[in-house]
């Protein structure tokens, strides 16, 4: 494992001799205070009118920080596109909003750190240059209407003609629609009969250049994130040769490197949403009173809260995790196990921080304006996009069934024990994970079994950070509510009978008729 250097003072040595480069903590604290003027010390807005999209003069002051310097290489102007700084400018941005910090990584995640690594060399200093100048944002296009989680069967069609590339598809749900100035579009090759080739190729489109323009055909009225805006695009753009991406291998290879470095992005996401959802229900705890003492006596409340730290310790715990593994020289293809182990578990983690908050303030938080009723349909998307939670949570299982068949191993503590994403936290579960994995089993099944895996997976992670430091008491704590949760999913998972749907309901089902 690379260890980051640090000076004297604790710094990340990333910046060290740098001349003209603010060292990261600095930058950070001012990027905080400059956050927490915008979003918190001016005037609050108007929520009786809901407004959508990030106010004009509240982007301009947050992009006058520059955060996504932080995403680019030195070599362009950046910051240096360091994991750990992008982790960290994220996990700030989300203790503030939800809906910016999703914005920055959208740029880092989906359009920054693909560019970097796999535009062609001549196009990236002017695109770079004009997000460092110009504060021009980018996003992914990937989802179609009829083809969402079933990407590989995209429609998008692309055929070179001459220098160009001509692209024509619908593509929805991007994140950023008619307002990025950048967008990379996902397409698959037309044969000369009219059919698709299998695999997918990747284009740089520059909104601003003449035929180059994505037509907006309907913004969604999305329940939360108003400040992102989606929509419905139609796509019919010629795209110069030089903007196709190059893939290492082949460009499905290249999907899964940009999707799961993703989802190792999404940790420092949900890290700062659940630090502000954790002060806040704190705060409230301690000020508010009930029977005679203050909510926080209140063992529930408790229990509440110590929830909260879990989950906290578990997203810091990720953050160390990603920010040695997520960096661009790691080729992430083959990492879907651990990306969607911890993209379903961390933002499930977030949507439980939300609903925690809002139950234990009670009225006050089930408004629009209270962050804690906001946080609520802000973080429920994050358990949807980029691979719904049920489906991610049925991959991670079959990963695992496919690994311990390959090994020939049917009893699960015997071969998690050997498994390096899980080898010490095997240890602390084996009475519980003692048992052979020996039937085919059902999609509700293997939903509860990958569920079991990503917990454990994040108590390898929360032992690792405490092997390196992390707070002694916050791990312990962690690891015994994970512990309990697995205990709680196997106890569902051992149980045999499961019930079916019922087709025709209707009839005698009427409460009314029983006399």
């Amino acid at each position: 494992m690379t260890h980051i250097k640090k000076n004297s003072s604790g710094e990340s040595g990333h910046h060290a001799g740098r001349p003209g480069i603010v060292p990261f903590r600095e930058f950070l604290a001012g990027l905080n205070t400059g956050m927490k003027k915008v979003f918190r010390d001016q005037e609050p807005p108007d929520r009786t009118v809901l407004p959508r999209g990030i106010p004009e003069g509240v982007l301009k002051e947050v992009m006058d920080m520059n955060p996504l310097a932080v995403c680019i290489p030195l070599e362009f102007g950046g910051r240096g596109g360091h994991i750990n700084e992008i982790l960290a400018m994220l996990s700030a941005a989300s203790y503030e909003s939800l809906a910016l910090s999703l914005t920055l990584g959208i740029n880092s995640g989906l359009f920054i750190q693909p560019v970097v690594k796999y535009a062609q060399d001549d196009v990236k200093q002017s695109i770079f240059d004009r997000f460092l100048q110009e504060k021009n944002m980018g996003g992914l296009m990937i989802t179609e209407p009829d083809f969402g989680t079933d990407a590989l069967n995209m429609q998008t069609r692309f055929s070179a003609i001459e220098d160009h590339y001509h692209i024509r598809g619908t593509k929805h749900w991007a994140g950023l629609t008619g307002f990025a100035d950048y967008w990379l579009l996902t397409a698959r090759e037309a044969t000369a009969t009219g059919e698709l080739k299998r695999d997918i190729d990747f284009f740089i489109c520059d909104t601003t250049q003449p035929g180059q323009q994505i037509i907006v055909e309907e913004l969604f009225d999305n329940l939360g994130l108003h400040q992102i805006p989606y929509g419905r695009n139609l796509i019919d753009v010629r795209i110069p040769g030089s903007h196709r991406l190059v893939p290492k291998t082949t460009g499905i290879k290249l999907l899964l490197d940009l999707l799961h470095r993703s989802r190792l992005h999404f940790p420092g996401m949900a890290l700062g949403f659940i630090h502000r959802m954790m002060d806040e229900a704190f705060d409230h705890c301690r000020q508010r009173s009930a029977g005679g003492q203050s909510l926080i006596q209140y063992d529930q409340v408790q229990q509440r809260l110590a929830r909260m730290q879990a989950a906290f310790t578990v997203a810091s715990s990720m953050c160390a995790y990603s920010s040695h593994k997520a960096g661009l020289e790691h080729d992430l293809s083959a990492s879907g196990m651990v990306a969607n182990s911890m993209k379903s578990f961390v933002t499930d983690l977030m949507q439980e921080a939300a609903q925690s908050l809002v139950q234990l303030t009670g009225a006050k938080a089930y408004r629009f304006s209270h962050i804690g009723g906001r946080g609520i349909v802000d973080s429920r998307p994050f358990q949807i996009f980029e691979g719904s939670n049920d489906m991610l949570y049925a991959q991670v299982a079959e990963g695992l069934v496919k690994r311990m068949k390959k090994a020939r191993e049917h009893n699960l503590y015997t071969f998690l024990r050997h498994y390096r994403h899980t080898e010490h936290a095997a240890r602390e579960l084996q009475d519980l994970l003692s048992f052979g994995l020996f039937v085919q089993f059902s999609q509700r099944k293997l939903v509860e079994l990958g569920k079991v895996m990503s917990r454990i997976v994040a108590m390898e992670m929360v032992i690792a950070a405490a092997d390196r430091g992390f707070r002694q008491d916050l791990v312990t704590n962690a690891l015994i509510e994970i512990r309990r949760e697995i205990a709680e999913l196997l106890g569902s998972f051992h149980t045999i009978a499961t019930p079916d749907i019922v087709d025709d309901y209707k009839e005698g089902s009427s409460w009314f008729n029983l006399g």
